[in-house]
């Protein structure tokens, strides 16, 4: 099973309208999926009561101590997917979510108070040592603003933008709050709209990343020992390990 955890200090970010798009996203793509949810707000909540279709199934959890019991009994029932949707702020159950996380999305609004708010939330997260992206949310449909936020956001992570600058950005339209108050993903309620094309490139692109995340099976060469542990280097800078993995070459002695 693989976990998606989206956190901001800020609220108003649109967390839990990019964890309901997700979900049903990945529910397209064929995976099992639960939503968790830790705001006390309870807008997932809320959205399910409206809804019409079982799945996704959301399971508010507040208590930082239930997160990763519960995590592991979804991976034993068979769910493959599990996606998180924060509080704003940094609370406990935000710091159990992250520490349990195949990958953090950051979403931000493209302006100065939303980007200096991710501040703590991606300290945290690089404290856990957990890959991340940014996910530029709300966004006007064109302008400079947009250019310059996602500049700022590459030069606060000190990545390339690529590695850290999910992709599309997802535009402010009507769509999403229309489909959130009929109990649905925007991708269910205008599947050939221009936000469901964005949710469902932004699954895509997350799918990707978490792919590449994946371990692969290491290759014996020359029947030679496989090396399990390296010892650290005053050479190895820890942010290399928050890029996307490039593909290494077997060294053989």
């Amino acid at each position: 099973m693989q976990t998606i955890v989206l956190a901001t200090q800020k609220g108003g970010s649109g967390k839990s309208t990019l964890a309901i798009g997700l979900a049903v996203a990945a529910i397209q793509a064929g995976h099992t999926v639960r939503l968790i949810e830790t705001d006390p707000q309870g807008t997932l909540s809320n959205w399910q009561r409206r809804r019409a279709r079982a799945e996704p199934i959301v399971e508010p959890i507040y208590s930082a101590g239930e997160i990763e019991q519960r995590l592991q009994s979804l991976d034993a029932s068979g769910v493959t997917m599990t996606i998180v949707d924060t509080a704003g702020g940094v609370s406990a159950a935000t710091t159990a979510a992250i520490r349990y996380a195949d990958l953090c999305l950051i979403p931000a609004r493209p302006s100065i108070a939303d980007i200096e708010a991710t501040v703590s939330t991606l300290d945290l997260i690089r404290a856990w040592k957990k890959p991340f992206a940014f996910v530029l949310n709300q966004t006007p449909i064109r302008g400079q603003r947009i250019n310059t936020a996602a500049t700022t956001l590459g030069d606060e992570a000190a990545l390339d933008l690529a590695d850290v600058l999910a992709q599309p950005f997802v535009v402010m339209r009507n769509d999403h709050q229309d489909a959130l108050n009929a109990g649905l993903a925007v991708n269910e309620y205008a599947p050939g709209s221009k936000s469901a094309d964005e949710i469902r490139g932004l699954w895509q692109w997350v799918e990707a990343k978490l792919s590449a995340f994946e371990p692969k099976s290491p290759a014996i060469v020359d029947a030679q020992p496989i090396v399990s542990e390296l010892r650290a280097s005053p050479d190895i800078d820890p942010a290399m390990f928050l890029r996307l993995p490039a593909e290494t070459a077997a060294v053989v002695s």
